[in-house]
């Protein structure tokens, strides 16, 4: 079995300051600020999270938190490929002494997450910040698409249905075909459904983001599908 962790959001009242896993906000950086900028618009990316590398979950490696980033939208900017895991419009830094493929500056703060309201009779955006209850639990271990097309369609419900949700860790639950960065193996770091998250996040038609991390633990990578 593939070990994981439920996520439940927890909205903060006050800035998180302390290295734990957490959503929006600003990251609290382990070593010197490392800031991805966009590709294409050559500003910084939005912050999503940052994860804890739990031992437990992928092992014992150097890095120790992981930093999920993608380019954000505004009603007049809109980049795409930021469902490609090498296409320049997401990142995962992963800290200390982890390697990336994304351009970065020294920056400690930039553009991070918020959610909608509604009030005096339109619609606006407010930042946020989010804590987490971490339930453990477990996934089946990862099988391959081409083996489970063999299976009866009881076998696949079996196995699909516990990996769904907002997790950190586990086994991947795609939506489209199996799906993983080049130049692995890895292992699942976070998976996030759009639609029941308390932010606003794109992945496109009622997406789900992929996050991981190697095996070694000094590089991670992001990809999104969609319906």
């Amino acid at each position: 079995m593939a070990r994981k962790y439920d996520i439940e959001f927890i909205e903060a009242d006050a800035p998180i300051t302390d290295p734990v896993t957490k959503f929006g906000g600003q990251p609290v950086w382990l070593e010197r600020p490392e800031w991805p900028l966009s590709r294409e618009l050559g500003r910084q990316m939005q912050f999503v999270c940052q994860i804890a590398l739990d031992p437990d979950v992928f092992g014992v490696s150097p890095g120790m938190m992981a930093y999920l980033f993608i380019t954000g939208e505004s009603e007049d900017e809109w980049v795409d490929g930021t469902w490609e895991p090498e296409g320049g419009e997401n990142a995962v830094i992963v800290q200390p002494g982890g390697t990336n493929v994304a351009e970065t500056v020294p920056e400690g703060e930039g553009p991070s997450l918020y959610r909608f309201v509604e009030g005096r009779g339109r619609e606006g955006t407010v930042p946020c910040e989010y804590s987490v209850d971490l339930q453990p639990g477990e996934d089946p271990e990862y099988v391959r698409e081409d083996e489970r097309v063999q299976w009866s369609e009881a076998e696949f419900e079996a196995y699909e249905e516990p990996l769904d949700g907002n997790k950190v860790g586990g086994t991947p639950g795609f939506i489209q075909a199996d799906e993983f960065p080049p130049a692995g193996p890895w292992r699942l770091l976070l998976q996030l459904d759009s639609m029941t998250v308390p932010f606003y996040v794109t992945f496109g038609d009622a997406g789900i983001g992929y996050a991981y991390v190697s095996e070694d633990g000094q590089r991670g990578r992001f990809l999104w599908q969609c319906y």
